[in-house]
């Protein structure tokens, strides 16, 4: 899926990942089709990145924290609801969101088109998260409310209950 190459003499120096358009793992969650670029298995697990499409009108999912991970956002195109708390804020492309430990936030596709947004996950064993939820649905039912919070709780992340869940449509 992806290139690896070494610059100077072989052995010395860390292999490079170059992941073209047509690469990556595709990952389709409802409304959402994920690319992940690294998985975090090139940068020793200090980051991962993926790319997401979200379809018009795509919810994003129940508002969240990390206890053990940053994450960031930086919009592509289109325009993406990040609620953070109680509150929100729309981000056009160019539109870049840290997500520290511990603060609670969700996002959403509150438009009539589609957004793009490229993530990046410190550590990168985060990604995994993401096949999870895909092994989920497997049988084409939407996981249980339990089954996802169970999956979230395996890389320390657990429901924002203390928070609205999802971003409100304007």
């Amino acid at each position: 899926m992806t290139e690896n190459s070494t610059a100077g003499h072989p052995g010395t120096d860390p292999a490079v990942s170059v992941v073209r358009p047509d690469q990556g793992e595709t990952i389709v969650l409802g409304t959402t089709r994920m690319r992940i670029l690294e998985d975090g298995a090139t940068t020793g697990h200090r980051i991962g990145f993926a790319e997401s499409v979200l379809a018009p009108h795509t919810p994003g999912p129940p508002q969240h924290r990390h206890a053990e991970h940053d994450e960031g956002f930086y919009v592509v195109s289109g325009t993406i609801r990040f609620t953070v708390g109680r509150d929100s804020h729309d981000a056009p492309a160019g539109t870049l969101v840290v997500v520290p430990p511990g603060a609670p936030h969700t996002f959403a596709n509150v438009t009539d088109r589609p957004a793009v947004m490229l993530s990046t996950f410190t550590p990168g064993r985060y990604a995994q998260y993401f096949r999870d939820l895909r092994d989920l649905a497997a049988d084409g039912r939407a996981p249980s409310p339990q089954a996802h919070i169970a999956t979230m709780s395996r890389y320390a992340t657990h429901p924002a209950t203390d928070h609205p869940a999802t971003p409100h449509d304007t």
